[in-house]
């Protein structure tokens, strides 16, 4: 069973491969992102393939997926529903939001009202929605795939600590390579016409079965508690270079995301068992966007996923 859904895996990234040029990592961790049923955060400038990508791979896992564009006029009932009256029937029935999907692509994230903020939080953290006096449960699995633009352009403002803490990764996307963007210009009108879904909502289920089987030592358990509570300036081993750097170090959440997505690295690895290789790889994206930088960090160009790579590398 392990052999042909990994088989299958490779296929849909293969395939997407084909289709998206020059963002593998991107693709990378959108997989990643429905197999831990994880949030994904995926910073880059506009045009550079992020909303295709998100399309192409529910495509090819057959999943339902639904996109909506957030705004400075968006409502939180735009997002999760609402109770309409019916004056016929004299009662209210329940008008439900593209919330109710499986894979939720939130466009410019960073563009929406506080509000709307707010509504998000109880789908990502409890998957569920609260319309009325009633709660509805999302499906398995729910994905909130938000892309954000960098925050010094105009209209963006930037996520709320607590917002940011939900999402799984964060990755940045670059601009192609020449070769890449060459490819670019080949694709055809509609790629994602004649694609053939590989992958479908029970195999997704079966893999999560899977990868959280891969085995963990103590000594790698050990390892990422101790490289999340480095991060945090009150703790006895954060580093004194970071010293006025760092305002706060990652949450409780940073180690279960290191630990699911360690596993989930191995898997992909064709590996039973997490080494730390597996966690470096997984570090700066789960780890940057959960360090607070002072204001004289930024300045200096201090990156959270920087800060956290040093910590890393020197307990490994």
């Amino acid at each position: 069973m392990s052999d042909i859904l990994y088989e299958k895996v490779s296929n849909v990234l293969e395939t997407a491969k084909k289709i998206i040029f020059g963002q593998d990592e991107m693709l990378d961790a959108i997989l990643a992102a429905l197999v831990c049923e994880g949030h994904l955060l995926i910073e880059g400038m506009p045009g550079l393939g992020k909303t295709m990508s998100v399309s192409t791979m529910s495509t090819l896992c057959q999943l339902d997926f639904k996109r909506i564009q957030f705004t400075p006029d968006l409502l939180p009932s735009d997002l999760v529903g609402t109770m309409i009256y019916s004056q016929q029937k004299e009662t209210f029935s329940t008008k439900f939001g593209p919330i109710f999907t499986q894979i939720l692509l939130a466009d410019e994230i960073n563009r929406s009202p506080a509000k709307v903020q707010a509504a998000l939080l109880e789908a990502m953290a409890e998957k569920q929605v609260t319309i009325g006096d009633n709660t509805h449960k999302l499906r398995t699995p729910f994905v909130v795939l938000a892309t954000q633009n960098p925050i010094d352009q105009e209209g963006t403002y930037p996520l709320p600590e607590a917002q940011m803490d939900r999402f799984m990764m964060k990755i940045g996307v670059d601009y192609p390579s020449e070769e890449a963007e060459k490819k670019i210009l080949e694709l055809a009108k509609e790629p994602l016409k004649n694609l053939t879904p590989s992958l479908g909502t029970e195999d997704i289920i079966s893999l999560q079965g899977i990868v959280n089987d891969i085995y963990v030592d103590d000594k790698i358990k050990n390892l990422i508690v101790k490289i999340v509570q480095s991060t945090r300036p009150e703790s006895v081993s954060f580093p004194k270079e970071f010293d006025g750097a760092v305002l706060a170090g990652c949450s409780p959440r940073a180690t279960i995301w290191l630990y699911k997505l360690g596993k989930f690295v191995a898997f992909m690895d064709r590996k039973d068992f997490v080494s730390p290789d597996h966690l470096l790889k997984i570090i700066p994206k789960v780890l940057g966007h959960r360090i607070i930088l002072s204001y004289e960090a930024s300045i200096d160009n201090i990156k959270g996923s920087d800060v956290a790579v040093k910590i890393a590398t020197k307990l490994i």
